[in-house]
C-alpha cells in the first residue's frame, strides 16, 4: 500500500525575490513521519517553514497538500505553526513596551486572561466530545495551567506564555503542527514532559509534528527524520540514524584569540562604580494581587561575582531582575541597595541603568521596530527601545566592535524585523554589552541559538569576566548552557 504524502512541494520558487531560497525548494511529508528541520541561525529555517505552509507562493506551482483524515477545508486550520516571535507577542499586542508586565496600572481592561484565550480556542476548534475534555484537561495538567487561568496574557513569564501558546495550538486539533523551537524558555521538567506528550501524540492521532530546532542535542525520539538548512539551501532529507552518523561536534573554544584579546584590551572607564557590594536585597518581598512572586528574599552579589539565577517557570526570575533594573515600580519600595547606594536615595532610573547591561524575552518582545541592526546595538548607549539620540562616530565604532564579536559584521544595514530570531538576540547581546556594563544581566540570552552560536557566547561572556569591576547575573533552564565563569547559583522555589 501507497504512503500517504501529506504535504509535496517540487522546485518550488517564492514569487517574491524577498522570500527566495537560493535553490529552488523540494520537501516531502509522508504519514507516520516526524521532520526536524535544523540549521544556523540565518540559514532559512524559518523561511522554509514559510513555504510549507504556503505563507509565500510558490511558482511554478503551490505544494500539494493531502491533509486526510482532517475533513477541515483550509490549509491554515489543517497546518499550525507556533514560532518564536508568536510566543513574545504578535499583532494583538503591538501596544506591549518594555515595561508594561510589571505595570498593572497600564493594563488595559479588555486584556485577555489565559481562561479566556483557551475557552474561545476550544469551543471554535470543535464539537465538546469526552476525547477533546481529555485532551483538554491532559493540557491543562502538563503545563500546571490551573493557576493561570485568571491570570492576564500580558502578565506571564516568557516560559508560561510558551505553555499558553502549545496548549491553544494542540486544543485546535491540526493535522500538521510546527513548532519554532519548542523547548526554549521551558524549565528542565516541563520540557520531559513536553517530549513526552509530543510523542504519545504522534503515536495516537493523525497528526505529523515538524520541529525547527536551534539546538540540535535536544531533537526527541519520536522524530524521524531530519532536513538540513544551510545557507538558504534546502538538502535532502535524511532519517536521524543518516544524520547523527554524519553530525559533526561544536568545538569548546569559537572565539578567535584576536577578538578575545581585544575584549580583554578594552579600557576602564574612569566612571564606574567600585562598591564591594553590587547588589543587596534585604528581606524583599513582592505581591500581585493574592499572587505572591518573591517572599522576604535576601540576596547578595559581590563585585567580580559571576552568578546563576534559576527556577522553574513563573518562580519570579524576571520579576526579580525588573527590580534591580528598576524596571518594576514596585522596587521603590523595597530594601535595595545597588552599587552602594540605596534604593530611593535620589539616583534615577537612567543613573542605575548606565551601569547595567541587560537582554531577555521581554526585550527581545518590545522590540518591534525595523531599524538597521546597528541602530538597536546603539539604542543600548543610552538605554530605550528604539533611537532616539544619533549616535556619534565614536558611538558607531562601539557599536561595530561588538558586533563583530557577535559575527554581526554583514548585518549592519539590515533592518531587525527582517533578521531571524537567533541573529536579533545577538544582535539584542550586542546591545547588552556596547557600554561595557559593570553589571552584566543575561535572561536567557541563548534562547533560539544555533550549536555554534551559543558556544560563541559563552566563550564571549568568559571573557568579559576576566575584567576587573565586572559582576555577571545569568538566567537560563539549561545548566549545560553555563559558562564556566559561573561560580555562584541561587535557586527561586515558586511560591
Amino acid at each position: 500500500m501507497d504512503r500517504q504524502c501529506i504535504i509535496k512541494i517540487n522546485h518550488g520558487v517564492t514569487r517574491m525575490p524577498e522570500w527566495q531560497m537560493a535553490q529552488p525548494v523540494d520537501f516531502e511529508l509522508y504519514d507516520n513521519e516526524h521532520i526536524a528541520i535544523v540549521g544556523r541561525n540565518g540559514s532559512g529555517k524559518s523561511m522554509l517553514a514559510d513555504i510549507i505552509t504556503g505563507k509565500h507562493p510558490l511558482l511554478p506551482e503551490f505544494p500539494q497538500y493531502n491533509f486526510f483524515p482532517s475533513q477541515k477545508p483550509l490549509v491554515s486550520d489543517n497546518i499550525k505553526c507556533i514560532s518564536f516571535r508568536d510566543s513574545y507577542g504578535g499583532d494583538s499586542d503591538r501596544t506591549y513596551f518594555l515595561q508594561q508586565r510589571w505595570n498593572q496600572m497600564e493594563i488595559d481592561e479588555n486584556t485577555p486572561t489565559v481562561e479566556s484565550i483557551l475557552e474561545e480556542t476550544y469551543s471554535l476548534c470543535g464539537k465538546d466530545n469526552e476525547e477533546r475534555r481529555k485532551m483538554k484537561r491532559h493540557l491543562y495538567d502538563l503545563f500546571h495551567l490551573e493557576p493561570l487561568l485568571d491570570k492576564y496574557v500580558i502578565l506571564l513569564s516568557s516560559g508560561e506564555l510558551r505553555k499558553l501558546q502549545l496548549t491553544k495550538v494542540l486544543l485546535s486539533n491540526p493535522r500538521v503542527l510546527i513548532i519554532d523551537n519548542p523547548f526554549v524558555g521551558l524549565d528542565a521538567d516541563t520540557r520531559d514532559q513536553l517530549k513526552e506528550l509530543l510523542q504519545t501524540i504522534a503515536e495516537e492521532k493523525s497528526l505529523q509534528i515538524i520541529l525547527i530546532l536551534s539546538k540540535t542535542d535536544e531533537i526527541p525520539a519520536f522524530i524521524t527524520h531530519i532536513v538540513e538548512v544551510k545557507d538558504m539551501v534546502v538538502y535532502p532529507k535524511k532519517t536521524t540514524a543518516e544524520y547523527y552518523a554524519g553530525k559533526s561536534t561544536v568545538p569548546t573554544h569559537v572565539l578567535t584569540e584576536e577578538k578575545e584579546k581585544a575584549i580583554l584590551d578594552i579600557p576602564a572607564n574612569d566612571k564606574d562604580y567600585h562598591a564591594d557590594e553590587v547588589i543587596r536585597l534585604n528581606k524583599v518581598s513582592i505581591r500581585y494581587g493574592n499572587r505572591i512572586i518573591l517572599k522576604d528574599l535576601d540576596w547578595v552579589v559581590k563585585n567580580g561575582e559571576c552568578w546563576a539565577l534559576s527556577g522553574q517557570n513563573g518562580a519570579g526570575k524576571s520579576t526579580l531582575l525588573s527590580l534591580i533594573c528598576a524596571d518594576n515600580p514596585q522596587s521603590y519600595a523595597c530594601d535595595i541597595t545597588l552599587f552602594g547606594v540605596p534604593r530611593g536615595s535620589g539616583e534615577s532610573i537612567w543613573d542605575i541603568k548606565r551601569h547595567i547591561g541587560y537582554v531577555s524575552p521581554e526585550m527581545h518582545r518590545a522590540y518591534q521596530r525595523d531599524l538597521p541592526a546597528i541602530r538597536i546595538v546603539a539604542s543600548g548607549l543610552t538605554d530605550s527601545v528604539g533611537l532616539y539620540v544619533k549616535p556619534n562616530e565614536n558611538d558607531y565604532e562601539k557599536c561595530r566592535f561588538w558586533m563583530r564579536i557577535f559575527g554581526l559584521e554583514s548585518s549592519e544595514n539590515r533592518t531587525f524585523l527582517k533578521l531571524s530570531s537567533g541573529e536579533q538576540r545577538l544582535v539584542l547581546l550586542a546591545r547588552a554589552f556596547v557600554k561595557d556594563p559593570e553589571l552584566l544581566i543575561l535572561d536567557e540570552p541563548l534562547h533560539g541559538l544555533d550549536d555554534m552560536n551559543r558556544q560563541l557566547v559563552k566563550n564571549v561572556i568568559n571573557t568579559f569576566s576576566l575584567r576587573k569591576n565586572k559582576t555577571i547575573i545569568m538566567v537560563t533552564h539549561y545548566q549545560e548552557e553555563l559558562p564556566s565563569c559561573i561560580t555562584n547559583k541561587i535557586y527561586l522555589n515558586k511560591n
